[in-house]
């Protein structure tokens, strides 16, 4: 062993069990949290030495999150995770010795054994998992909170669905409807001015669930389109249980989109990008628009139902 890899064997001869460990992923996200709470009545006793010590060793001392393998130790025995290895340029960020290429193997064994809670325990996930299947579970758990689906802005908000409800209703002031069937227009002064940015939102109570209807305007390669689809405020098994039509239309001609909305799981990009909704181009918008082509003036209609 390395000198000073006595870290690794105080490791190897602590008995660690799951009543005994700290529940949280990353200590800086849930330290004193809601989350750590609940972790701490149902896990047992969380302010034994022993488990303070193996949290302090499987916590990189950079990002604080926890360690997955590899797991680096500079010769004095101080770890740090792969990822933070190279944003220190190799230097241990404790003792600033250089850190080169020695495994800490023994953390790596310990971490092995342990079997923990999803870190979304609190929201509703009670499976337990494996350390390291533990992190691959949590980037998709239904329980996971979801991202604000609004559009027009960089929003970092996440939440659960009533919580981004009133988030989207009280800070982006977005409207909302109530029913199934909407008749909306559009109308924009100057349409020759297309960017890729989004027009409008509109959120709908349906069946019980929120839609998210998104209207904008961008570029497919060089032809300017506007496009219209909806997003469920929910998960992707959920979404498939409704369809949607939109139409629009005008002087005696119609264009018709039927689909899936499509979960907010998928960002707004993403659906937008896929051209997964009713797209049309732009001189047969200002065509169902009427009068000298220089104004937008769409109506959108639409439907959602939930299928049997």
């Amino acid at each position: 062993m390395a000198p000073g890899g006595g870290i690794c064997k105080d490791v190897i001869e602590s008995r660690i069990t799951f009543a005994e460990y700290d529940m949280a992923t990353s200590s800086a996200e849930l330290r004193g949290s809601p989350l750590r709470k609940a972790a701490t009545s149902l896990g047992g006793n969380l302010g034994q030495t022993s488990t303070n010590d193996v949290h302090e060793l499987l916590e990189c001392p950079v990002c604080l999150n926890l360690m997955y393998p590899p797991i680096y130790q500079c010769p004095n025995g101080h770890t740090v995770c792969s990822i933070c290895k190279a944003r220190v340029h190799n230097s241990c960020p404790t003792c600033r010795n250089e850190l080169g290429n020695i495994r800490c193997l023994a953390l790596e064994k310990v971490a092995e054994s342990l079997e923990l809670p999803c870190r979304y325990q609190i929201l509703g996930c009670h499976d337990i998992f494996p350390y390291y299947s533990k992190l691959k579970h949590e980037k998709n758990c239904r329980y996971r909170p979801y991202h604000c689906p609004y559009a027009g802005a960089e929003c970092s908000v996440t939440g659960d669905i009533p919580f981004l409800v009133m988030h989207l209703k009280n800070d982006h002031k977005v409207d909302m409807h109530d029913g199934c069937t909407f008749n909306h227009r559009y109308v924009k002064s100057n349409p020759h001015e297309v960017e890729n940015a989004t027009w409008m939102l509109t959120v709908f109570n349906c069946f019980g669930r929120q839609f998210c209807l998104h209207f904008e305007a961008f570029h497919i390669g060089m032809a300017p389109v506007y496009m219209a689809f909806l997003r469920f405020m929910g998960d992707e098994d959920e979404a498939r249980q409704f369809s949607y039509s939109l139409e629009v239309g005008g002087y005696g001609r119609k264009v018709t989109w039927q689909g899936v909305p499509r979960s907010i799981r998928d960002s707004h990009r993403k659906v937008r990008d896929s051209q997964d909704g009713l797209i049309i181009q732009r001189n047969l918008a200002l065509f169902f628009s009427g009068g000298d082509r220089q104004e937008l003036k769409l109506k959108v209609a639409g439907r959602i139902w939930k299928e049997q």
